[in-house]
């Protein structure tokens, strides 16, 4: 087997939650202030995810105060905590749910 490969397989051991696209989920980071280390939650939609293994990541959407936020998370990164899905989608056409940018209000939400 590839060196490579067998350096991933112990940080892919996490178990992280089975989403997809269109799910509302919450976040949880680890960030780091002084010597401190808190949980910063980040509550969204997943309007994409791409990669296989180390690799993959997620985007995740929210609006705040009006505008809209995206972070991109690596989905085996040690800062992240744990993922709460919070509301599955109940039907999508797409793959990437970058529609969602150009809506406001209500319709921003629905995916």
């Amino acid at each position: 087997m590839d060196k490579i490969k067998l350096i991933e397989q112990d940080y892919t051991k996490n178990k992280m939650p089975d989403f997809a696209v269109g799910d509302t989920v919450k976040v949880l980071t680890k960030i780091a202030e002084g010597e401190r280390a808190r949980l910063h939650p980040f509550e969204g939609i997943v309007i994409a995810k791409k990669g296989k293994g180390m690799a993959s990541a997620f985007t995740v959407r929210k609006i705040s105060y009006g505008e809209g936020v995206e972070y991109v998370f690596p989905l085996y990164s040690p800062q992240i905590k744990h993922i709460d899905i919070l509301r599955r989608a109940t039907k999508k056409k797409r793959a990437k749910l970058y529609y969602l940018r150009k809506r406001v209000g209500r319709r921003a939400m629905r995916a």
